[in-house]
């Protein structure tokens, strides 16, 4: 058994012998609103500098704003982005990450570029899988 399969064995065993089990496991809990369809994008761009509400939408024009307004929430509740509102007229609004925001897109990073350089693999990977599922419907 390899290092990585021995130490994914290793937290799953302490997880399975805690009274909250697998279901409260804190990882699920804690990574979940990082892994939404959104997140990680918006997540990637404040790591660039700080957005006003404006210019993220025009920057992911294929969100909706409720969903938009929704991710920044939950990421704002989870404590990776701060919201700043500006007494202006009308109030501007500007999103940037946090402390823990900044910590926590380190360790995304890795897992970004992971994406970025296996795309094409993943795209051949689910190409095969649907070529081998519509020749198994077939029959």
């Amino acid at each position: 058994m390899d290092a990585r399969a021995a130490s994914a064995r290793q937290m799953i065993a302490i997880y399975r012998t805690r009274p909250e089990g697998l279901e409260n496991c804190p990882v699920r809990n804690v990574v979940q609103n990082v892994f939404g369809k959104w997140s990680a994008l918006l997540l990637m761009v404040l790591a660039e500098k700080p957005y006003r509400f404006g210019e993220l939408r025009r920057l992911v024009p294929d969100i909706s704003q409720r969903m938009l307004t929704q991710t920044l929430r939950d990421l704002q509740r989870d404590g990776y982005v701060h919201r700043e509102v500006f007494p202006t007229k009308p109030p501007s609004v500007e999103y940037s990450l946090t402390d823990m925001g900044r910590s926590m897109f380190d360790s995304l990073q890795h897992l970004l570029h992971w994406a970025e350089n296996n795309v094409a693999a993943v795209h051949a990977a689910r190409q095969r899988f649907d070529d081998a599922e519509a020749g198994s419907n077939a029959t």
